[in-house]
């Protein structure tokens, strides 16, 4: 019997070296990898997962960035769910923002984007141009621009009077229609889906169109039988992806609001919430929770997309 166990013990000791000897060799083989690698690998652990665990610990605790975090379990989640006015007029008016801004953006990008594939002269100065607001949209300066132009004294009051005679409201002033303009913004920047639908567009066989024309298919029928059926990955793509920066929205929010999220509330994202309870207020822990709220909430929109996709989406296959 204790043979047996010396033997097995000493297959053990040459298991784990032979264990040992095949990572270093594994290692030293993929030496040139693993350094060209190193950067990605700092930065993802200690920019990005690394506070990102740390903003877990956080949400469970009080935290004002002075004192050391004092634990409370799930306390600030049971206040945000249950006892946070402000968090329920955040999610009304960032949920409002997502419904309305993500379908005109897209509809406003696919118009353009199959005006653009018709085939017109200087197509590529036009697909810069056109793709240059998302670019600059989420800036400061742009946010700037936009709150003059839609101030009370602004030029888009100015064209109304001098093109129709109406008086115009403040537009950011007024809590009626405040958010509307932020909406506007947002469609505006609409070159981003429009360059990815436009390569979608390119990809559908021409020889399709003709197929129908020939039986008699009106440009309305192509439109609904072809290019959405065929084009519906691309739309799929697009609509996840704008809702989830739709979601994070901030800096334009921020801007014209001047960080108040007025009038009213009618511009309170939830990003700017969340940026008042943390550098407002500095309820760090608080504004950790708001945060994995925020995750829960584009995870569960992410996996049901996912989920439903398969009823309407259609590949090659």
């Amino acid at each position: 019997m204790a043979l047996h166990s010396e033997i097995l013990s000493k297959e053990g000791r040459a298991s784990a070296l032979r264990s040992r000897g095949t990572f270093r060799r594994i290692l030293e083989r993929n030496a040139a990898g693993y350094i060209f690698l190193l950067p990605w690998l700092l930065g993802f652990f200690g920019l990005t997962l690394g506070p990102a665990l740390a903003s877990l610990y956080l949400s469970f605790t009080n935290y004002d960035l002075l004192q050391s975090p004092d634990w409370v379990g799930a306390a600030n989640y049971v206040r945000i769910l249950s006892d946070d006015p402000k968090f329920g007029a955040a999610m009304r008016v960032t949920f409002t923002y997502v419904v309305l801004s993500v379908p005109l953006k897209l509809a406003f990008a696919l118009a353009v984007a199959m005006a653009f594939n018709r085939g017109i002269k200087g197509l590529t100065l036009y697909r810069a141009i056109f793709y240059l607001p998302s670019l600059l949209g989420s800036s400061v300066a742009i946010a700037v621009l936009w709150r003059q132009l839609f101030a009370s004294d602004g030029l888009v009051n100015m064209a109304l009077w001098q093109i129709f005679g109406f008086e115009g409201p403040s537009w950011i002033s007024n809590p009626d229609y405040a958010l509307y303009t932020l909406v506007l913004l947002s469609v505006w920047q609409f070159g981003s889906p429009m360059i990815i639908f436009l390569a979608g567009l390119r990809q559908i066989p021409t020889d399709m169109y003709e197929a129908a024309e020939m039986d008699g298919a009106g440009k309305a029928r192509q439109f609904f039988k072809i290019t959405l059926p065929l084009l519906t990955p691309v739309i799929f793509f697009n609509a996840v992806i704008q809702t989830i920066e739709a979601f994070k929205a901030f800096t334009p929010a921020f801007i014209i609001s001047e960080g108040t999220g007025g009038p009213i509330n009618s511009t309170l994202f939830y990003t700017l919430y969340l940026y008042q309870e943390a550098f407002g207020f500095f309820r760090m822990g608080y504004a950790s929770a708001l945060a994995w709220i925020l995750v829960i909430i584009i995870s569960l929109f992410t996996a049901f997309s996912f989920l439903g996709a398969r009823y309407w989406v259609h590949y090659d296959e």
